[in-house]
């Protein structure tokens, strides 16, 4: 199985669109709290949908068991929380959440996980794709840049 996350800030929407079509994804699985902020630009849930059909031929769908509380993302944002903290805090949740039975494979195959982060590395989409690597085994992950 193939699982890619990206991040839609610092891309502009050629670029944003151009990765998933090279790509092939066959989902985009929003993984964002929020998906209908004006910060949001492109990316946006109903503009996503549109675009995703129409440049990638792709679908849409909003996960919101995959994505932290707010509270979570407030501490981490506006509190000071660290990411070692954040990171610790959001697996306990997706393991009680118990997505890896939740979530259907199949959703995931050939999907992309989105989130806002221009990087993986601080970003929640990789802890989320790393997480069900971790509990279903044969996945590989691909952070599109």
């Amino acid at each position: 199985m193939k699982l890619y996350t990206i991040g839609f800030t610092k891309k502009p929407a050629e670029k944003f669109f151009g990765l998933l079509r090279e790509a092939g994804v066959a989902t985009l699985v929003d993984v964002r709290l929020n998906n209908v902020s004006q910060l949001s630009g492109f990316a946006k849930r109903d503009d996503l949908k549109y675009f995703l059909g129409e440049l990638c031929g792709a679908q849409y769908t909003h996960r919101i068991d995959l994505a932290p509380t707010q509270h979570m993302l407030d501490d981490y944002k506006k509190r000071d929380v660290g990411w070692a903290s954040y990171e610790e805090q959001f697996l306990e949740l997706l393991k009680s959440r118990h997505v890896e039975t939740t979530v259907p494979r199949e959703l995931l195959n050939n999907a992309v996980l989105l989130c806002s982060e221009d990087s993986a590395q601080h970003c929640h989409r990789r802890l989320v794709a790393e997480y069900l690597s971790q509990q279903w085994g044969g996945i590989s992950i691909e952070h599109l840049a």
